[in-house]
Order: C-alpha cells, then sequence, then structure tokens
C-alpha cells in the first residue's frame, strides 16, 4: 500500500530552485528597506501555496512578522481576506473602514511591524469584491517602506480589474511574478524518490513508481498535486486515462481539498460535472444535457459555471469541453452518487449506440454496467475488446477478465467462455502479460474435450507465442508440433486461419533456434495452401517465407521476393498491422541481410502503437536491436548505444539474456569505436559478459552476437579470444552456423584474425572461402569486407601496389553504402599502402579523409589510430623504394637473379620448381617496370 501524505509547510517539489532565488532576492531587498510586491501565479496544483509559505519561512528566518491569510470564495464580509490576515493572525485589527483602510485601537501598528513585515493573501482569485478592489489599488501604489505584499492566485479565475492590475505593474517592474511550471521527468523522479526514502513508500512501491517516473510525469503534466492524487490511485500505465488507479478510496482521501473545490458548487453545476466525468474527455454540451437529464439550457448555464470556477476548460473547435485535467473529472466521476453514475452510464452507452459510436466507446461505459444490465454489457464489452485491442491491449485484458468474471457456468446469451478466455489470452500477450496468458491458455486446454478443432489450435498457437516471448524455445517447439498434429491429413481445404496462425508461429521458434531451413520448407509449403486467414496473417507469412530465403542466401528468389512483401506490409494500416507486428521485424532483418539499409530503417522505426510503452516488450526490443545495428553501420554510435541500452532493458524485463547478450555486444561494438584506448579493459569487459549471456551456438542470437564480439575483440588487440569467439559462435571451420549473407564478412574477419595470430596460409584458406561465397551473394558491403581483408594479405606479402587498389574499391563500397566507420577505418588501414605506391601526399589524403568521417560520428578511436598512422609516415616528399613493392619471396628471388643466377639455379637453391621461380621473377618484373634481369639490377642496385 502507498499513501502520500500532504506537503507540509516550505516542503517543496524539486525543480524550483529560480522561483526560491526570486523569493530569496525579495528578502534580500526588504533588510535594506526595500518593499515590494510579489504575485505566485500558476495552474491549480503547481505548487502556488508551497511557495507562499516558503516566502513565510523566509521571512520568520530573517525577523519579519508575516500576517497571511486565505480569500474565500462566496464570502459577504467586505474584506475578507484583510480582516482574516490580521485578525487571526496578529490579533490587533479590530477591521476596515468602508474605504478599506485598517484600523486598530491603538491607532498604529504593532511595534514589531516598524522596521518591516510581510502581508500574505492565498488564493487572491477568490476574493470579495472589496478585497480585489483593495489589492488592485496596493498593487498599483508604489510600496510605503519596509512592506512586502505578496499573493497567490489562478489567472484563470481572477478578478478582470486585479489582473489587469498586475499585468501593468509587471510590465513597469514595480511587481516580481512568480510563475512556477510543470516539473520535468527528472524533477518527478527526484520527488518520488524523497517520498521513498523519507518511508512514506514501501519497496515495491518505490521501484514500481520510480521505473514509470517519466510515463507518471507525462499523465500529470508536470503538476505536483495531480501526480499526488496519481501516485495514491495506484496509476497503471495500461489502465490511463480510462482509469486513474485501481485505489478509489486512496484517490478520493488525496483529494479532499479538490472534492471541497467540486462541493462548492451549485447543484445544477455539480450534476453536470458528473455527467461530463461519465462521458469522459472530450464531452459535448448536448451530451451532457442528455445524460444529466437538465435540458440543454440549464446544461448551457451550469457549464457556464463550471468555466468560471475553472473545473472544465474549452477542447478545440465544435464546443466541446474537458475537465482542467483527467484526474479532476475521475475524482468528479467516483464522488458522485451511485445510482447517479450507474443510470448515466446506462445512458451514455445507449445514446453512443444511436449515434452509431464504436464498441470500445460503449465498452467504457458497459464495464460500470455489470451486475445491473449483464447480458448486453457482457455482449459490449466482448465488442469492445476486439475493438480496442491492437490499441490498447491491457484494456482490452482487462474487460475481458470482467466479461470472464461476470459469465456464469459455461456462458449465456450466446457467449462462449473458452471464446472469451482465448480472446483474453491474447491481449493478455498483447500486453506483455505473458505468464498470465500462458496460464490462461493452459486452463482452456485442459477443458480441452468441450473445445471445438478451431479452438484448441488457438490455445495451442497462444501457448507457443507465450513460450516463445518468454525465450523458452524448446517448449515452444514441442507444443507446436503437438497441436500440428492435431490436423487431419491432408489438411483442411481451406487451411483454418487457427491452424495457419499456428505454423506462423512454429516457423518464428525455428528461426529462432536456427532452424532456418526446416522453417522456410514448412512455411513454403503453407504458403501454397488455400486458407480463411485474412490479409495481415497472409503478408505475415509471406514476409517470414522471404525472411528464411534471405537468410539462407537464396537470393534470387528472395529479394523480388521482399520487394513484394514491402509493397505489402507497406499498404497496411496501423491498427491491422498490429495483430503480427513480428511482420516489421522480420521484413527489416530481411532488408538488412539484402543491405537495404534505407528500407530496414524505415519498416524497423515504423510505430504500431501496441509496439511501444510497456507492450510488447518483445517486439520492441527486436526492432531495437536491429535499429542499433543500422545506428551503428551508419555511424550514430550515440543512437546505437542509446538503443542497445534500451533493447538490453527489455530484454531483461522479459526475462531474455541471450537477446540482452546481443544488446551487450551491439553496445561494446559501438563503445569501441567512440571510447579512447584507457576504456579498453571497461569494453572487453562488456564483450565478456556478453559472451556469457548468450549460449554458444543456440540459434539466432548467439550467431547475431558473433561478428560484433570478434571484431571488438579484435580491436581491442585480443585476437586469440576473437578467434574462439568465432569459432566457437560460428560452428568451426568455415563458420556454417553464420547466416550464408553474413558469411563472407565473418570469414574475412576470421582471416585477418589468423593473419593477426601468425597464420598466413588459414589467412588465405579463409579468404578464398569468403570471396567464393561473395560471389555466389553479389552483394557489395560484403564484397567491400572481403577486398580489405584480401588487401591485408597483399600487405603481409608487400604487395602494396595491389593492396591499394583493394583498400580503395573496399573504401569505395563503404562509402556507397554509407558506413562512414568501415570507410574510415579502411582509408586508415590503407595508408601506409598508400605511401608505398603513391607517396606520402597520397597517404596524407586518405588519413585527411579518414579523420573527416570518424569526426563526423564521434569514433575517437578512429581519429586517434589516424593520428598514430599520419605521425609514422614520412613528413617530407620522397620517391616510394621500389624493392617495398616486392614480397619477402620475390625480393629474394630478384636479388639472385640479379646476382646472376638462372632460374633453375635459384630454384635449387631454395628448393623451388623453376617454374615457381619464373613465375614470381615475372611478378617483381610487373612491379618494378623492367624487362630483363639487367634492368632488374640496374634498379635493385640503384636502391641499395
Amino acid at each position: 500500500m502507498f499513501a502520500v501524505p500532504t506537503q507540509g509547510t516550505g516542503e517543496l517539489a524539486p525543480a524550483r530552485e529560480t522561483e526560491i532565488a526570486q523569493l530569496t532576492g525579495t528578502m534580500e531587498a526588504l533588510r535594506h528597506r526595500r518593499g515590494s510586491v510579489v504575485e505566485i501565479t500558476g495552474e491549480p496544483g503547481i505548487g502556488k501555496t508551497h511557495l507562499a509559505s516558503a516566502l513565510a519561512d523566509l521571512a520568520a528566518r530573517h525577523g519579519f512578522p508575516v500576517a497571511r491569510a486565505r480569500a474565500v470564495g462566496g464570502s459577504t464580509t467586505r474584506h475578507q481576506v484583510f480582516r482574516d490576515a490580521w485578525a487571526a493572525l496578529l490579533g490587533w485589527c479590530h477591521g476596515a473602514d468602508d474605504k478599506g483602510r485598517l484600523f486598530h485601537e491603538g491607532g498604529v501598528l504593532p511595534a514589531e511591524w516598524a522596521d518591516g513585515g510581510v502581508l500574505l493573501l492565498d488564493d487572491a482569485h477568490l476574493c470579495d469584491p472589496a478585497s480585489a478592489e483593495l489589492v488592485a489599488r496596493l498593487v498599483r501604489t508604489p510600496v510605503p517602506g519596509p512592506f512586502v505584499l505578496a499573493l497567490t492566485h489562478r489567472p484563470r479565475q481572477t478578478d478582470p480589474a486585479l489582473l489587469e492590475a498586475l499585468d501593468e505593474e509587471v510590465r513597469a517592474g514595480t511587481v516580481t511574478r512568480i510563475e512556477p511550471g510543470p516539473l520535468d521527468a527528472e524533477a518527478v523522479a527526484t520527488l518520488l524518490d524523497t517520498w521513498r526514502t523519507s518511508g512514506r513508500t514501501g519497496p515495491d512501491d518505490a521501484a514500481r513508481l520510480l521505473e514509470m517516473a517519466p510515463q507518471l510525469c507525462n499523465a500529470a503534466e508536470g503538476n505536483p498535486q495531480y501526480l499526488r492524487l496519481l501516485v495514491a490511485a495506484g496509476w497503471q500505465p495500461d489502465y490511463w486515462p480510462d482509469r486513474p488507479g485501481t485505489y478509489t478510496d486512496r484517490l478520493l482521501r488525496e483529494a479532499r481539498p479538490l472534492m471541497a473545490e467540486l462541493n462548492a458548487l451549485t447543484p445544477e453545476a455539480a450534476i453536470a460535472a458528473a455527467a461530463g466525468s461519465v462521458l469522459g474527455c472530450p464531452f459535448r454540451p448536448e451530451d451532457v444535457a442528455e445524460i444529466s437529464g437538465l435540458g440543454l439550457e440549464h446544461t448551457l448555464d451550469a457549464l457556464a459555471e463550471l468555466t468560471r470556477e475553472d473545473v472544465v476548460r474549452p477542447a478545440g473547435w465544435g464546443g466541446r469541453l474537458s475537465f482542467r485535467h483527467r484526474v479532476v473529472g475521475h475524482v468528479a466521476h467516483e464522488s458522485a452518487d451511485l445510482s447517479f453514475r450507474l443510470r448515466a452510464h446506462l445512458r451514455a452507452m445507449d445514446m453512443l449506440y444511436i449515434q452509431g459510436g464504436q464498441a470500445s466507446e460503449r465498452a467504457r461505459h458497459a464495464e460500470h454496467l455489470l451486475g445491473t444490465d449483464s447480458p448486453t454489457a457482457l455482449r459490449v464489452l466482448s465488442e469492445g475488446a476486439e475493438d480496442i485491442v491492437s490499441r490498447a491491449p491491457a484494456t482490452a485484458a482487462r474487460w475481458l477478465g470482467l466479461a470472464l468474471e461476470a459469465l456464469p457456468g459455461h456462458g449465456r446469451a450466446g457467449m462462449s467462455r473458452a471464446a472469451l478466455a482465448l480472446a483474453r489470452c491474447r491481449a493478455l500477450t498483447a500486453a506483455g502479460r505473458l505468464e498470465e496468458a500462458r496460464a490462461l491458455a493452459h486452463d482452456v486446454l485442459a477443458s480441452r474435450s468441450s473445445l471445438t478443432l478451431e479452438q484448441q489450435l488457438t490455445a495451442h498457437a497462444v501457448c507457443v507465442d507465450t513460450e516463445r516471448l518468454l525465450g523458452r524455445y524448446e517448449e515452444a517447439e514441442a507444443i507446436a508440433e503437438t497441436a500440428l498434429g492435431l490436423l487431419p491429413r491432408p489438411w483442411p481445404d481451406p487451411l483454418p486461419a487457427e491452424a495457419f496462425e499456428l505454423f506462423f508461429e512454429y516457423g518464428l521458434v525455428l528461426v529462432l533456434r536456427g532452424g532456418h531451413e526446416q522453417a522456410g520448407a514448412v512455411v513454403s509449403e503453407v504458403s501454397q495452401a488455400r486458407t480463411e486467414a485474412d490479409d495481415a496473417a497472409r503478408t505475415a507469412m509471406r514476409v517470414l517465407a522471404a525472411f528464411c530465403d534471405t537468410y539462407l542466401g537464396h537470393l534470387d528468389e528472395a529479394a523480388p521476393d521482399v520487394t513484394r512483401c514491402a509493397r505489402l506490409v507497406d499498404a497496411l494500416p496501423d491498427s491491422v498491422a498490429g495483430h503480427t507486428p513480428e511482420t516489421l521485424t522480420l521484413l527489416g532483418c530481411a532488408e538488412l541481410y539484402l543491405e537495404r539499409y534505407a528500407d530496414a530503417f524505415r519498416h524497423l522505426s515504423r510505430k504500431l502503437g501496441v509496439t511501444m510503452g510497456a507492450s510488447q516488450k518483445h517486439i520492441a526490443m527486436h526492432k531495437l536491436l536491429g535499429l542499433s545495428m543500422l545506428d551503428q553501420w551508419a555511424g550514430r554510435l550515440e543512437d546505437a548505444q542509446r538503443r542497445a541500452l534500451e533493447a538490453e532493458a527489455q530484454a531483461r524485463a522479459i526475462g531474455a539474456p541471450d537477446a540482452a547478450g546481443l544488446a551487450m555486444a551491439l553496445r561494446a561494438s559501438a563503445l569501441v569505436w567512440s571510447h579512447e584506448r584507457q576504456s579498453i579493459g571497461d569494453i572487453v569487459d562488456l564483450t565478456e559478459a556478453a559472451a556469457r549471456a548468450i549460449t554458444a551456438g543456440r540459434g539466432w542470437w548467439a550467431t547475431s552476437a558473433t561478428g560484433l564480439l570478434a571484431q571488438t575483440r579484435l580491436i581491442c588487440g585480443d585476437s586469440i579470444g576473437s578467434r574462439r569467439i568465432l569459432l566457437d559462435c560460428g560452428g568451426g571451420e568455415g563458420l556454417p552456423l553464420v547466416p550464408p549473407t553474413l558469411r563472407p564478412s565473418l570469414l574475412a574477419l576470421l582471416a585477418a584474425v589468423e593473419l593477426k595470430c601468425g597464420d598466413t596460409a588459414a589467412a588465405r584458406h579463409h579468404v578464398r572461402e569468403a570471396e567464393t561465397y561473395a560471389q555466389k551473394l553479389g552483394l557489395p558491403v560484403q564484397d567491400a569486407y572481403v577486398r580489405r581483408t584480401r588487401a591485408l594479405l597483399h600487405v603481409n606479402d608487400r604487395e602494396h601496389d595491389a593492396a591499394a587498389k583493394l583498400f580503395e574499391l573496399s573504401a569505395e563500397d563503404f562509402r556507397r553504402a554509407r558506413m562512414p566507420v568501415e570507410y574510415a577505418w579502411t582509408l586508415v588501414t590503407g595508408a601506409r599502402s598508400a605511401n608505398a605506391v603513391h607517396g606520402p601526399a597520397s597517404a596524407a589524403a586518405w588519413l585527411d579523409t579518414a579523420e573527416a568521417a570518424a569526426r563526423t560520428c564521434g569514433a575517437v578511436r578512429l581519429e586517434k589510430e589516424a593520428a598514430r598512422v599520419r605521425a609514422e609516415l614520412p613528413r617530407s616528399p620522397q620517391v616510394p623504394r621500389p624493392i617495398n613493392l616486392l614480397s619477402d619471396r620475390e625480393r629474394e628471388i630478384a636479388e639472385l637473379a640479379a646476382a646472376g643466377l638462372r632460374s633453375r639455379q635459384i630454384a635449387e637453391r631454395l628448393f623451388l620448381s623453376p617454374r615457381t621461380v619464373e613465375s614470381h621473377l615475372n611478378r617483381a618484373y610487373r612491379k618494378l617496370h623492367v624487362s630483363s634481369r639487367v634492368a632488374l639490377a640496374h634498379v635493385l642496385h640503384g636502391i641499395g
């Protein structure tokens, strides 16, 4: 349980430093015998009274007396607020004369006021006319000596003449206006933490509230009073704005000041407010008249009063009105008479039916009517849940839960308990409440004998879905195979929609377990069958098939299929696409493998309401992982790290350690470029944590993280650890577990690792493998990775001319793909070859370009590496040494030939065949641009 006590005097919300500084300045002026007028204005509940209390505390600390009173609305006493200020707090004033002059039996102020004092008037918007006139006159009159007049008020309700006086004097600089604004999310979190540390919350409540601080801040619009009300009500984001929370009694206890405001209304205005609260925000005056029974003329008068009292405000065009904040409407609703509420909800539901309102709008009223008109309410709740499940699954789950509780036995009024339960399973799954959905589906399966085949298939599909989303892939696969055994062979024609859905779920599980070939075969077979499934389900199946083909490297079939699928998905409305949100993730990943990065980003970042916030954390996680990868390739390193952190949080929230491992691998991969060498230890620790989180060889997660972890290790200087990761997670030699569409780049990475480890033969072997795969795929970025590693082999052989050409081609491919980090890294790596072949000026140009690209994306490590390579290059132009163009073997053979040895003699000395000697000698001729041994000797002797 969680109770929020009223803030005491001087207890301020955070982020009020500016306002306190203004009040402190006022007190400093008063100490120097300069009086002033202070206006504290703003929205109801924003903290005006607490700032006034802070002013009183400051005055007391400085030894100044304070006279304070609150204006009372509807008072018939002239100068009520002044009389109360002096009489109640100082006990010396007997009142005011007809001109508003204060008098006392002694005729003078008490002695303690001689050196200054503060008159503080709260809620000045409620002043009687005489008090308002006197305040306006005091505001316009120069302050006589050391005296501070301070007032708090709501500008929407303040007397116009007083408002005018205040505005004029603020412009003239004689009035200090303090206008506290809404709190931001950080200030709300600080305030919630203050309540926690003061013992006002339990640990569970505190953790939940702090986690939801940004959403809670948004719901309360940064208003401290509304924040307190929502917290007291046990606010839940999935219920807002339909409900403030689950604790009505606590809400009403905390809302006593607001209820006093509502109780001060005339009876007709109170009825209109209750009717408006039943309708929800915004509402139309004519609907209030219909629901309240007041009639239109009396309703308009009542609404005018509510507007004057700032209970309701205009809400856009069409004469619509809304409560000044939704929680005000909720308090008005819960404090209204129960019989009135029930009749009003019934009238509202009937009215919406006549007006053709949506089922979800009627269901908001039906949930209040269970027990009074149950058959109708049950039907409306079921229809409303179906209407809203893709937009607000938590609300749909609540309505279906209410319907199940109210449905006796096996159902009445044509309603099936199993159908309602399965519909609630789907809503719970969409809302991220997976364990509840799984348990309810198992309850349905327990009464299997009374279920139709379609209901059994649906119940199994829900179980498969929840097990998959919980990361229990083995269980999900077993349940799916059991359920598919229920289908007769040959399959029904057409295939029921429920069976089609089950096949889709089965395919997703196989994909996540790494069984893309099996998934592709199943999906391909099902795609050929006629089905009763809707367009969204058929599109999802086509996307899954295209994804499997792409992953497996069948690009001739996959590429055009992905293009067609993209058109189909783009044509789906959000509400339809939201039924199978995995579609966007699968399509985005397929496009990512095909190197269609702009399309992948577009589909992965497409927002469906059901995939955001607390709903569908698993979908949001997949999309964040894909977007993080795209951000990293596009050089948006900070965005890549941020999305990876969000994905890791989502993964941990749903208990998916392998997905969290992939997120950590993405973060480490981005960090290794954006941080300097001093942070290598932290990055290595992160890669180790990521590797521990991913079970080696466990399907898609491990293979997706393989390249990221291996490259990060290599850049950090751990070539042995990089090779271990590649071989362990990639399935050994040839990396058979790596997606074929990514295999060329990872084989190229393995070759670079072997080269670092000193195994040149293994490096050559892996590069040849990579070139074979790359040629089959024809993907430019994969080609670029392979060319770059082949260039490294040429560098190792001192064949700088061939290396420089390949570095240049590779860099250009990365530039065209808009991958600035890889582009810059390629130029930095190839700068030494450019220097050997083209000279220092060319190498410097490569490094300049690399540094500019690195700066653009914040790749600090790349900038430092470019500077280091630049420092190692010759500082003045010089002719490249031809001998550097030769490999070690070519140099050895060339020197022997220049010394006069024939090819056979060289072959015998070096244990080579004469043919091999001639081959090396011919390459040396080409590189040195000579055609004879005499010329060769001249060149070699010329360079010493």
